[in-house]
């Protein structure tokens, strides 16, 4: 069995996610290709797709949102996600099971005591009656049909067990603020098609594998723990027993069993990664249980200080270095070690083209702060 680097390891989620090379492919062949793309902030996925795109423009995807091609709703580990709309049909079902876990937590169970989960949907879908409604609205609905229950949990309990979308303004560049302004639409209304389903045991099954290749595709060669920590599911190392004759295997640098697409090709370990700056909560970072090919532990807990929460960061030689953030017009770097000049210059450079992207007008990194393309005294 041959061994692979964590070098080589990095230099296929790169090659895989379009960072070692942008691609040519449209935003909507990228989406699927990634799966889904985490969208908690509506921002976020503009920044991951313009990282990845030559000449990706805005309008872009929310063309995509507009026509419907592309939805946002909850989806892998019970988080908001971006997905192309024929993938969500046939993944959301497969992933209820880990939305319905989420539901049942101990947050949700305390406030619906006494209400089951399907008179739960039963009643939302009814207040929605196969329109739209806001998160705010639905919540006083359900609160006044409860009384002394908080509706603002029972609406978040209701959007994690019955498939919901939505609306295009919720994701669309410039929404970032209230979550109680998102409105939902039950998600067979807005794609006018109904969801897969997964009633047999033999049919999740078959969904699991189709879930199983398409994340090797986009983030192999990985363990079996990889692929569960990225989708939420469990007891897939089943599924992948099955799937032995058409999976090539590797062995990882701590020794243990990576499993691969047969056909897919790795990239030269010595391939130069260029500098990127990812957005908060990408897909690089977060689609392994394992992300040292691509981030140390040290600076995860810089990157990751909390359950909820990752930092926009940007890469070095195909690794995390540091994070960012856009504060009013300058985005400011925050190197975690020293950078080389070269280094620094292709980081000042890739960061000056990301600036009208994001609205911004100023650099500022560490003793480095330009204003306008010129260096500030």
């Amino acid at each position: 069995m041959t061994t692979l680097s964590g070098r080589a390891l990095n230099r296929a989620l790169l090659d895989r996610q379009f960072l070692l090379a942008r691609t040519d492919r449209t935003p909507l062949e990228v989406i699927g290709r990634l799966v889904a793309l985490q969208a908690q902030e509506p921002n976020w996925p503009y920044v991951g797709l313009w990282s990845r795109i030559h000449g990706f423009t805005h309008s872009q995807l929310t063309t995509l949102l507009q026509d419907r091609k592309v939805v946002r709703s909850g989806l892998l580990r019970s988080t908001q996600h971006l997905a192309v709309a024929d993938d969500f049909r046939r993944l959301r079902p497969l992933l209820q099971s880990v939305l319905d876990r989420t539901a049942g937590s101990p947050h949700f169970a305390r406030n619906s005591t006494g209400l089951d989960a399907a008179s739960l949907v039963a009643e939302g879908l009814d207040l929605l009656g196969g329109g739209t409604l806001t998160r705010k609205e639905l919540a006083r609905r359900l609160a006044r049909r409860h009384p002394g229950i908080d509706g603002r949990i029972l609406a978040g309990e209701f959007e994690l067990r019955t498939p919901l979308v939505h609306d295009v303004a919720t994701g669309a560049w410039g929404s970032w603020g209230n979550r109680s302004k998102v409105s939902v639409t039950p998600a067979e209304a807005w794609l006018g098609r109904p969801m897969a389903t997964a009633a047999t045991p033999a049919t999740t099954t078959d969904l699991a594998k189709k879930l199983i290749r398409r994340y090797l595709a986009g983030f192999g060669p990985a363990g079996v723990k990889d692929v569960q920590a990225w989708c939420g599911l469990t007891r897939l190392n089943e599924v992948v027993a099955q799937m032995r004759t058409e999976l090539r295997r590797y062995s990882g640098p701590d020794g243990g069993e990576l499993i691969d697409l047969a056909d897919a090709e790795l990239p030269d370990p010595d391939t130069p990664a260029p500098v990127r700056l990812l957005p908060a909560f990408d897909n690089a970072l977060l689609g392994h249980a394992d992300r040292t090919r691509v981030i140390s532990d040290q600076d995860r807990k810089r990157v990751m200080p909390g359950q909820a929460q990752v930092r926009p960061t940007f890469l070095v030689d195909g690794h995390v270095h540091g994070s960012w953030s856009l504060e009013g017009d300058t985005l400011r770097l925050i190197p975690f070690r020293p950078l080389s000049a070269t280094d620094r210059a292709a980081l000042e450079q890739e960061t000056e083209r990301l600036l009208p992207f994001v609205g911004g007008k100023n650099v500022s990194c560490g003793s480095l702060r330009r204003h306008g393309g010129a260096e500030a005294e």
